[in-house]
């Protein structure tokens, strides 16, 4: 580290660098948080170390939908009193948070990791379809949701998706388009998805 251009120790310049690593946080934002934990009390500083700990060696993915959870199969694949004749399948496993805080969707899932993005060298086989087609073939399934985000990346994913489940007689529905082109399901407010899922569309 040159002290001369960066004033601090090596310890908070490679705290500072760690989280400028992280989505949406930039060099101002990874700054005020590096100085804020360099200020917090020692436990608070021990919990969210031990939260990022945890975070990696007791999380899995779910054997049946590929959420992320710290038993398997998870709490949604297991649960009795959720809807198992259909499945929402969403790029990835905080879509599910977005969509589980409407409370209006009481199915199951099945979460891609991905979209197929050819510019970006991700087709079908680096996403999570073949997990999906088997989990198709019993039967049991009337009405798949396709969730994938409103976008480029979103919509080809879905067509490949559509193209594949139709001959096998399962429903294929669509989000409907209250949710703006070029958003990510995340970020999307508890209303918008709300009217999204009750409107959804056949394919």
């Amino acid at each position: 580290m040159n002290q001369g251009l960066i004033p601090t120790t090596e310890s908070v310049y490679k705290l500072i660098q760690e989280l400028n690593k992280l989505p949406g946080i930039g060099p101002k934002s990874a700054q005020r948080l590096a100085y804020y934990l360099l200020r917090a009390p020692g436990e608070q500083a021990k919990l969210l170390a031990d939260a990022i700990i945890s975070i990696k060696q007791k999380t899995k993915l779910c054997s049946i939908c590929s959420n992320v959870t710290d038993s398997d199969p998870c709490s949604i694949c297991r649960s009795d009193q959720r809807d198992q004749t259909k499945i929402c399948v969403v790029e990835q496993p905080q879509d599910i948070l977005a969509l589980e805080h409407t409370r209006i969707y009481n199915g199951l899932y099945h979460v891609l990791h991905g979209a197929i993005s050819p510019t970006e060298g991700v087709g079908a086989d680096d996403i999570r379809i073949k997990e999906l087609m088997n989990r198709l073939q019993g039967g049991s399934i009337d009405e798949v949701i396709l969730a994938t985000n409103p976008n480029l990346e979103g919509e080809q994913t879905a067509l490949y998706l559509n193209k594949l489940i139709s001959p096998l007689g399962i429903r294929v529905t669509r989000l409907a388009r209250g949710l703006p082109f070029g958003t990510e399901l995340e970020y999307a407010d508890d209303v918008t998805l709300t009217r999204a899922i009750e409107g959804r569309q056949e394919f």
